[in-house]
Protein backbone atom coordinates (compact mmCIF):
# COMPACT_ATOMS: atom_id res chain seq x y z
CA UNK A 1 0.00 0.00 0.00
CA UNK A 2 1.33 3.40 -0.91
CA UNK A 3 2.04 5.87 1.90
CA UNK A 4 -0.54 8.63 2.32
CA UNK A 5 0.53 11.88 0.70
CA UNK A 6 0.72 14.70 3.28
CA UNK A 7 -1.74 17.55 3.01
CA UNK A 8 -0.30 20.58 1.23
CA UNK A 9 2.29 18.64 -0.77
CA UNK A 10 1.22 20.46 -3.92
CA UNK A 11 1.92 23.92 -2.46
CA UNK A 12 5.01 25.57 -3.95
CA UNK A 13 7.85 26.33 -1.52
CA UNK A 14 7.72 29.72 0.19
CA UNK A 15 10.52 31.86 -1.31
CA UNK A 16 10.98 33.62 2.04
CA UNK A 17 11.70 30.29 3.72
CA UNK A 18 13.92 29.17 0.85
CA UNK A 19 16.05 32.32 0.95
CA UNK A 20 16.20 32.43 4.74
CA UNK A 21 17.22 28.79 5.01
CA UNK A 22 20.40 29.55 3.05
CA UNK A 23 21.51 31.93 5.81
CA UNK A 24 20.08 30.07 8.82
CA UNK A 25 23.45 29.49 10.51
CA UNK A 26 24.52 33.14 10.13
CA UNK A 27 21.15 34.37 11.39
CA UNK A 28 21.34 32.15 14.45
CA UNK A 29 24.92 33.24 15.17
CA UNK A 30 23.99 36.93 14.71
CA UNK A 31 21.20 36.52 17.27
CA UNK A 32 23.71 35.01 19.69
CA UNK A 33 26.01 38.01 19.28
CA UNK A 34 23.19 40.48 19.85
CA UNK A 35 23.05 40.00 23.62
CA UNK A 36 23.66 43.59 24.62
CA UNK A 37 27.44 43.30 24.90
CA UNK A 38 29.58 45.41 22.54
CA UNK A 39 32.63 44.13 20.65
CA UNK A 40 35.90 44.68 22.53
CA UNK A 41 38.56 42.97 20.38
CA UNK A 42 39.70 42.85 16.77
CA UNK A 43 38.99 39.13 16.51
CA UNK A 44 35.42 39.73 17.66
CA UNK A 45 35.15 42.56 15.16
CA UNK A 46 36.22 40.26 12.30
CA UNK A 47 33.70 37.64 13.34
CA UNK A 48 30.89 40.20 13.46
CA UNK A 49 31.97 41.68 10.11
CA UNK A 50 31.75 38.21 8.55
CA UNK A 51 28.24 37.77 9.96
CA UNK A 52 27.31 41.26 8.83
CA UNK A 53 28.36 40.37 5.29
CA UNK A 54 26.07 37.32 5.33
CA UNK A 55 23.17 39.29 6.83
CA UNK A 56 23.58 41.97 4.15
CA UNK A 57 23.48 39.24 1.51
CA UNK A 58 20.33 37.82 3.15
CA UNK A 59 18.69 41.26 3.04
CA UNK A 60 19.65 41.70 -0.62
CA UNK A 61 18.30 38.27 -1.52
CA UNK A 62 15.06 38.99 0.35
CA UNK A 63 14.71 42.29 -1.49
CA UNK A 64 15.14 40.58 -4.84
CA UNK A 65 12.71 37.84 -3.87
CA UNK A 66 10.16 40.35 -2.69
CA UNK A 67 10.45 42.26 -5.96
CA UNK A 68 10.00 39.08 -8.00
CA UNK A 69 6.99 38.02 -5.93
CA UNK A 70 5.23 41.37 -5.92
CA UNK A 71 5.97 42.48 -9.49
CA UNK A 72 3.01 40.61 -11.04
CA UNK A 73 0.71 41.86 -8.30
CA UNK A 74 1.96 45.41 -8.75
CA UNK A 75 1.57 45.21 -12.51
CA UNK A 76 -1.99 43.91 -12.08
CA UNK A 77 -2.74 46.69 -9.60
CA UNK A 78 -1.39 49.34 -11.98
CA UNK A 79 -3.38 47.88 -14.87
CA UNK A 80 -6.60 47.93 -12.82
CA UNK A 81 -5.95 51.50 -11.66
CA UNK A 82 -5.37 52.52 -15.28
CA UNK A 83 -8.60 50.79 -16.35
CA UNK A 84 -10.68 52.75 -13.83
CA UNK A 85 -8.82 56.05 -14.10
CA UNK A 86 -10.46 57.58 -17.23
CA UNK A 87 -13.98 57.08 -15.90
CA UNK A 88 -13.08 58.15 -12.35
CA UNK A 89 -11.38 61.27 -13.74
CA UNK A 90 -14.37 62.03 -15.96
CA UNK A 91 -16.74 61.79 -12.98
CA UNK A 92 -14.48 64.19 -11.08
CA UNK A 93 -14.44 66.61 -14.03
CA UNK A 94 -18.24 66.58 -14.30
CA UNK A 95 -18.62 67.09 -10.57
CA UNK A 96 -16.16 69.98 -10.58
CA UNK A 97 -17.78 71.56 -13.63
CA UNK A 98 -21.33 71.35 -12.27
CA UNK A 99 -20.22 72.74 -8.92
CA UNK A 100 -18.53 75.64 -10.73
CA UNK A 101 -21.75 76.37 -12.65
CA UNK A 102 -23.73 77.06 -9.49
CA UNK A 103 -20.98 78.26 -7.13
CA UNK A 104 -21.35 82.01 -7.65
CA UNK A 105 -25.15 81.90 -7.61
CA UNK A 106 -25.19 79.77 -4.48
CA UNK A 107 -22.84 82.15 -2.68
CA UNK A 108 -25.01 85.11 -3.72
CA UNK A 109 -28.18 83.32 -2.63
CA UNK A 110 -26.58 82.28 0.66
CA UNK A 111 -25.61 85.90 1.35
CA UNK A 112 -29.18 87.01 0.67
CA UNK A 113 -30.61 84.34 2.97
CA UNK A 114 -28.12 85.29 5.69
CA UNK A 115 -29.21 88.92 5.39
CA UNK A 116 -32.84 87.83 5.59
CA UNK A 117 -32.07 85.72 8.65
CA UNK A 118 -30.41 88.63 10.45
CA UNK A 119 -33.30 90.94 9.54
CA UNK A 120 -35.87 88.41 10.79
CA UNK A 121 -34.12 88.09 14.14
CA UNK A 122 -33.74 91.87 14.44
CA UNK A 123 -37.49 92.23 13.85
CA UNK A 124 -38.23 89.43 16.31
CA UNK A 125 -36.07 91.09 18.99
CA UNK A 126 -37.74 94.45 18.35
CA UNK A 127 -41.24 92.94 18.64
CA UNK A 128 -40.23 91.04 21.78
CA UNK A 129 -38.98 94.25 23.41
CA UNK A 130 -42.16 96.07 22.36
CA UNK A 131 -44.36 93.26 23.72
CA UNK A 132 -42.48 93.24 27.04
CA UNK A 133 -42.90 97.00 27.27
CA UNK A 134 -46.69 96.84 26.68
CA UNK A 135 -47.03 93.95 29.12
CA UNK A 136 -45.23 95.93 31.80
CA UNK A 137 -47.28 99.09 31.26
CA UNK A 138 -50.72 97.58 30.63
CA UNK A 139 -53.26 98.50 33.30
CA UNK A 140 -55.38 95.43 34.09
CA UNK A 141 -58.27 97.83 34.66
CA UNK A 142 -57.95 99.05 31.03
CA UNK A 143 -59.21 96.37 28.65
CA UNK A 144 -57.77 98.04 25.55
CA UNK A 145 -54.28 98.15 27.05
CA UNK A 146 -54.57 94.49 28.07
CA UNK A 147 -55.77 93.50 24.60
CA UNK A 148 -52.97 95.49 22.98
CA UNK A 149 -50.34 93.86 25.22
CA UNK A 150 -51.69 90.38 24.36
CA UNK A 151 -51.71 91.23 20.64
CA UNK A 152 -48.10 92.45 20.86
CA UNK A 153 -47.13 89.21 22.60
CA UNK A 154 -48.72 87.18 19.79
CA UNK A 155 -46.91 89.29 17.20
CA UNK A 156 -43.60 88.78 19.00
CA UNK A 157 -44.13 85.01 19.14
CA UNK A 158 -44.99 84.90 15.43
CA UNK A 159 -41.89 86.97 14.59
CA UNK A 160 -39.74 84.54 16.58
CA UNK A 161 -41.24 81.58 14.67
CA UNK A 162 -40.56 83.37 11.37
CA UNK A 163 -36.96 84.06 12.43
CA UNK A 164 -36.39 80.41 13.36
CA UNK A 165 -37.81 79.36 10.01
CA UNK A 166 -35.50 81.81 8.22
CA UNK A 167 -32.55 80.25 10.05
CA UNK A 168 -33.46 76.85 8.57
CA UNK A 169 -33.69 78.23 5.04
CA UNK A 170 -30.13 77.53 3.88
CA UNK A 171 -28.51 76.87 0.51
CA UNK A 172 -27.57 73.22 0.01
CA UNK A 173 -24.28 72.23 -1.58
CA UNK A 174 -22.08 74.91 -0.01
CA UNK A 175 -19.19 73.89 2.22
CA UNK A 176 -17.17 76.09 4.51
CA UNK A 177 -13.42 76.08 3.99
CA UNK A 178 -10.78 77.52 6.27
CA UNK A 179 -8.42 79.61 4.17
CA UNK A 180 -5.09 80.33 5.87
CA UNK A 181 -2.76 82.90 4.29
CA UNK A 182 0.47 84.24 5.72
CA UNK A 183 0.42 88.00 5.20
CA UNK A 184 3.58 88.84 7.17
CA UNK A 185 6.24 86.12 7.15
CA UNK A 186 8.52 87.94 9.56
CA UNK A 187 5.74 88.34 12.11
CA UNK A 188 4.72 84.70 11.59
CA UNK A 189 8.27 83.42 12.15
CA UNK A 190 8.67 85.59 15.25
CA UNK A 191 5.41 84.25 16.68
CA UNK A 192 6.44 80.63 16.09
CA UNK A 193 9.87 81.29 17.60
CA UNK A 194 8.23 82.65 20.75
CA UNK A 195 5.40 80.11 21.05
CA UNK A 196 6.63 76.88 19.43
CA UNK A 197 10.42 76.70 19.61
CA UNK A 198 10.38 72.96 18.91
CA UNK A 199 8.78 73.57 15.50
CA UNK A 200 11.54 76.04 14.63
CA UNK A 201 14.19 73.51 15.75
CA UNK A 202 12.60 70.73 13.67
CA UNK A 203 12.42 72.96 10.60
CA UNK A 204 16.03 74.10 11.01
CA UNK A 205 17.26 70.53 11.49
CA UNK A 206 15.44 69.31 8.38
CA UNK A 207 16.44 72.32 6.27
CA UNK A 208 20.10 71.98 7.24
CA UNK A 209 20.00 68.22 6.57
CA UNK A 210 18.44 68.62 3.11
CA UNK A 211 21.00 71.25 2.16
CA UNK A 212 23.97 69.47 3.76
CA UNK A 213 24.42 72.49 6.03
CA UNK A 214 26.37 74.31 3.31
CA UNK A 215 26.78 78.06 3.90
CA UNK A 216 24.00 78.13 6.49
CA UNK A 217 24.67 80.28 9.53
CA UNK A 218 24.65 78.51 12.87
CA UNK A 219 25.17 75.08 11.34
CA UNK A 220 28.24 72.92 12.00
CA UNK A 221 29.19 70.27 9.42
CA UNK A 222 31.48 67.43 10.49
CA UNK A 223 32.41 64.01 9.12
CA UNK A 224 32.28 60.82 11.14
CA UNK A 225 32.60 57.15 10.35
CA UNK A 226 29.91 54.64 11.27
CA UNK A 227 29.59 50.90 10.84
CA UNK A 228 27.13 49.89 8.16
Amino acid sequence: MNAQTPIGHNNPPDPIDEITSQYADSISEAENWLDGEAVTSEDQMKSVDALLKDVRAWGTALGSGQKDATAPLHDAWKAEIARWKPTVDDAARLKKGLAALVSDFKKKLAAEKEAARRKAWEEADAKRIEAEKHAALADPKNIEEVRTAEFKAIEAKKAEIDARQASKDTVKGLKSYTVVEVTDYRACINWIAQNDKEAIRAFCDEYARKNDGLNIGGVAVTKEKRAY
